[in-house]
């Protein structure tokens, strides 16, 4: 069991009713956690593992990419600090956008180490930058936006890589759930 990256994950409670942003909290937390739960159990091998041999897409990248999509939402947009983000191997796309390169050699132990110090970052500024939740922030990708959307947001973001998370892990070794 000493390859194995991702031990055994316990998704927490979702908080559904009361305060808005204890349920947003909570729901943020629970869809980092289902994402790896997705990631449970396997070696570093089977999260660099592509299920479509036409894309690059792993669950070690969509580890990475959601990395980024913390420290760039919350860090960036919401408190407007700078993000130290881990130096990953990127390439700019056909269409100018930067990307992670698959083929980073950075350990699957470490990339996961880096995920979860994102989400306890973003954990830690979460207070702070949702005391207003209908405050305007600068969006680049979406104009002025409130707090509101970009928590909404991130949690669109985590429910659409969870998708992509379990066709991954039913590609690897079969398994399946919600």
């Amino acid at each position: 069991m000493g390859d194995i990256v991702v031990q055994k994950i316990v998704r927490p409670e979702r908080v559904v009713s009361g305060p808005w942003l204890e349920v947003i909290a909570s729901n943020l937390d629970y869809h980092r956690a289902a994402f790896l739960w997705k990631c449970e159990g396997l070696s570093e091998k089977q999260l660099r593992q592509r299920a479509v041999r036409s894309s690059a897409l792993t669950l070690l990248g969509l580890m990475r990419h959601l990395q980024g999509v913390e420290r760039a939402w919350f860090q960036r947009t919401l408190a407007r600090t700078t993000p130290q983000f881990f130096p990953y191997r990127t390439y700019v796309t056909g269409a100018g956008d930067e990307w992670y390169d698959e083929s980073d050699p950075t350990s699957a132990g470490d990339v996961y180490e880096d995920y979860l110090k994102a989400c306890e970052e973003s954990r830690q500024v979460f207070a702070r930058v949702t005391e207003d939740p209908a405050r305007l922030v600068p969006n680049p990708e979406f104009g002025d936006t409130e707090v509101r959307f970009v928590l909404q947001h991130v949690i669109e973001e985590y429910a659409r890589h969870l998708g992509h998370a379990d066709l991954l892990r039913e590609a690897i070794d079969g398994a399946i759930g919600e």
